[in-house]
């Protein structure tokens, strides 16, 4: 009953999630869903298709898992034949043997059976000691863990790409957002200086100096848009959400996020990470398969019974029940292995490297992860300090460009200053912005490789 309700309940739960899935799948493109980094990763938990795919494969071990446990059941069966015989097989007999006043080896033709015969079975065969089944029934619950932490795992792939995919659009967002202060600054800047060429205090090589700046600028936010575009697509494909629908991202990100991730690696153990998980699970499965193959040296027990109802006449007078004629068996069936020309050892020493493979694997995995979190801690703490270096240069460049500014104005300063300390903020912007990115990035692997995400 355990798996059956588990089994009812995980396909409950997968019928209201592809319900909401579908229900996320709008035919109204006019509609703006609004999405916190956190509300996308729910939504790609629902209806991303790994994650999807993932859970149907726990469904089908829970039901595989159901197949096994019938093996310790009854296993009961009916068999109905009715048979005509037209012609029927005679063979010959001495009729000495019947009647001693027939001369010894007088051979007459005589017919065993009737024209009509009819037969109805029913089998009953009930395991009383399996290895190969005890085993399995045993194994069940460690290939359940074992599909469930596919999930989990394809749910922590899912939600690392996801929050990549998400910040990278808010950065971009926030590119945008800076470079059109640029922009409004150099068309305040270009319009400023064709008035003052106007009056004839500048020259004509001013203006086409601001005028080319200008732009680069529009070309560049031009080709920001196409990125955020290309981002903000790959976002909906990692969430599992049509291309076409319209969405708007409510989070921000800041240095002092990004650094708080710093004070949460503490208690970690290697059980934490998923992946460890699902060696451990699949070390058990191995384990399982070897006791299998062991405890297949030892003899099956199983009980049997029959019953059934025949008859055999020349007339086909099935109504008359008392031609009817009943038998019941039962018995006990004993298998003992005796030898098998070795195969049996064999998939023993196979199932033996498996387990060997699998504490291996698990070795293998504990250097991995000590090498993630050790690249994850430097990466970050040195993707910080990029990103307070140059968003330090980026303050530092604003400020240039505005004295620089007010000296062009104050006509003490040339347009040829203004681009440079203008092309100078642009660098530290773009610097910036890859800091941003980069740090956001590892803070993502940082927290996968602690198993915090």
């Amino acid at each position: 009953m355990h798996f059956k309700w588990k089994l009812i309940a995980l396909t409950g739960m997968m019928m209201q999630l592809l319900t909401y899935a579908y229900a996320q799948q709008p035919s109204d493109t006019g509609t703006t869903m609004r999405f916190s980094a956190k509300e996308a990763v729910s939504y790609a938990l629902a209806n991303q298709y790994a994650v999807r795919s993932a859970k149907l494969d726990e469904l089908k071990q829970l039901a595989i898992n159901k197949e096994v446990s019938g093996l310790a059941l009854p296993q009961l069966s009916a068999s109905g034949q009715f048979q005509d015989n037209p012609i029927i097989q005679k063979q010959l007999l001495d009729a000495s043997n019947f009647d001693p006043n027939v001369p010894k080896g007088t051979l007459i033709p005589f017919a065993f059976g009737l024209k009509y015969n009819a037969v109805g079975t029913v089998n009953l065969n009930q395991t009383l000691f399996d290895p190969s089944v005890l085993v399995a029934l045993q194994a069940r619950k460690t290939l359940e863990e074992l599909a469930r932490r596919g999930v989990q795992k394809s749910e922590v792939d899912v939600k690392a790409e996801v929050y990549k995919a998400y910040y990278n659009v808010v950065a971009a967002d926030k590119a945008l957002a800076i470079l059109q202060e640029n922009i409004t600054r150099m068309r305040k800047s270009l319009d400023e200086t064709k008035e003052i060429y106007r009056n004839g205090l500048v020259e004509k090589l001013d203006v086409d100096r601001l005028a080319v700046q200008m732009n680069n600028l529009v070309t560049q936010e031009v080709s920001l848009r196409n990125l955020r575009d290309v981002g903000l697509a790959a976002l909906k494909y990692q969430m599992g959400m049509p291309i076409r629908q319209s969405i708007e991202l409510t989070d921000t990100l800041g240095t002092e996020e990004i650094k708080a991730v710093l004070d949460q690696n503490q208690g970690f153990a290697y059980q934490h990470r998923i992946e460890y998980q699902l060696l451990e699970s699949q070390k058990k499965a191995n384990e399982y398969n070897l006791k299998r193959y062991k405890l297949q040296a030892l003899p099956s027990l199983s009980a049997f019974g029959t019953g059934g109802v025949s008859r055999q006449s020349n007339e086909f007078d099935y109504l008359q029940s008392e031609l009817w004629y009943g038998y019941v068996s039962w018995g006990l069936n004993l298998s003992i292995p005796i030898f098998n020309g070795m195969q049996r050892k064999r998939k023993v020493d196979q199932a033996w490297i498996d387990v060997k493979k699998s504490e291996l694997d698990l070795e293998n995995m504990r250097n991995t992860i000590d090498l993630d979190q050790q690249n994850a801690s430097i990466t970050l703490r040195n993707n910080i300090k990029t990103l307070e270096s140059q968003q330090e240069n980026m303050e530092l460049a604003q400020e240039v460009l505005r004295m620089t500014n007010i000296k062009y104005t104050e006509g003490i300063g040339s347009s040829l200053e203004v681009i440079t300390a203008e092309t100078s903020l642009l660098t530290a912007q773009n610097n910036y912005f890859t800091a941003l990115f980069d740090a956001m990035v590892s803070r993502i692997d940082y927290l996968k490789a602690f198993g915090k995400l």
